[in-house]
Parts: structure tokens; sequence; C-alpha cells
């Protein structure tokens, strides 16, 4: 509940800074550009040319960052006690953090701009879009860095493949990550730059309580 309503402060500061907004995202559009890596406009063609890989990224935006994180910390609360304070203090951690680089610098993400070739992949393939009653209502349309999506995936994957036991869960966590890097890229709701921006989030943030953890133990 705290991190619902540190959000919606967070999607008022930026509903009033929509023409910074805008700015920024083409500032990551330039760079992006300038770096001869401007590839998320090809990415979403050869994914929109198939239903399959359409309805799979389509699914995995709107699953994998609330849905699929409470399943993981419920799971990891019921058959590993001991690692839970840890995962959820990372995923609170990263995401306030998150939430202050929204304040900071609002960003229209890449469905905004189809004058660089971008694609809405949701808005015209899908039933449920950002227009859509309570996402409209509830979501904060310029949330592109970091990719929160990205990060906490990120988290996920690293905790998960660290608690289960067969070689093939431990190998999908780890691929988990990038499959959502994928499909926050393809269906046009973040740039790679927000993505590695997110997981450059996750990873400090996840060092950053390490070492105040380690602290605490010497001080004790």
């Amino acid at each position: 509940m705290g991190f619902y309503v540190a959000y919606q402060v967070a999607r008022g500061a930026a509903d009033r800074n929509v023409a910074e907004a805008f700015q920024n995202g083409e500032w990551v559009v330039h760079t992006e550009r300038q770096l001869g890596a401007l590839f998320e406009p090809a990415v979403q063609r050869v994914v929109d040319g198939s239903s399959i890989m359409v309805t799979l990224t389509s699914y995995t935006y709107w699953l994998s960052q609330f849905a699929v994180v409470g399943a993981t910390l419920l799971w990891v609360y019921f058959r590993h006690h001991e690692r839970f304070a840890g995962f959820r203090n990372w995923v609170i951690a990263a995401n306030l953090v998150g939430l202050v680089g929204y304040v900071l610098m609002p960003t229209a993400p890449p469905r905004m701009y189809p004058e660089w070739g971008f694609v809405d992949t949701l808005a015209q393939y899908s039933s449920i879009n950002h227009d859509s009653g309570l996402i409209s209502f509830a979501a904060n349309p310029y949330a592109a860095m970091p990719s929160l999506h990205a990060m906490d995936a990120l988290i996920v994957g690293l905790v998960m493949a660290s608690v289960v036991r067969s070689r093939p869960a431990k190998a999908l966590w780890l691929a988990w990550p990038a499959w959502v890097a994928f499909a926050v890229i393809s269906t046009g709701n973040h740039y790679w730059l927000d993505v590695l921006a997110g997981f450059a989030l996750a990873l400090l943030t996840g060092y950053a309580l390490r070492k105040a953890s380690a602290l605490r133990l010497r001080r004790a």
C-alpha cells in the first residue's frame, strides 16, 4: 500500500511535466540513434508479424511486474522464509528509488513516437491497453526511465534462481529478465536504455542493501 501511494505521487508529478516527459523521450531516441542502436522499431516489426509473439509479449508485459513479483514473493515466504526479508526489501527499495527517477526524469515511452517508427502494440492488437478504464486511471503514462519491469524481473530472476533446485528451473529464471526486457521493448513500452537503467538500478540497490546488512552485523 505504501508503494502504491508513492507511485501515485510520482504519477502526479509526471502528469504536471508532460512537455518535459516528451523532451526526455526525444533525448533517449536521439541518444540511441547517435549510438547507432535505435533497433526497437525493427524488433517490433518482427514481433508484430506473429500473433503468437504479440500474445506472449503482451501477457508478459501485463503480468511480469505485479502478478509474477507477488506470486514469487508469496512462494519464497512459504517455501524459503529465511530469504523472504531480503527479497522483499530488495524489491521495495529498488522500486522506491525507481519512483524517484520517474519524478526527476519523466519520460514518454516509445509507443508515443510513431514518427520514429514505433508502434503501440497493445493498443493495436490487445483488448487491454493503457487507455482501458482502471489502467488509464492508475498507470503512469510517462514512466519509461528506468524500466521497473526489467528491474523487478532481474531481482525475481536472481532470487528465484538461487532458491530453486533443478537446473532447468534455474536456467528458466535466469532467462526471465532477458525475456521481460524483450517483451517491454517489443510492445513499445520501453527503450533499451530504460531496460539497461532498470538492470543497473536492481544491481546497485542489491549491492547497497548487502553492504548495509554487513555493516549492521559488524556493529552487532
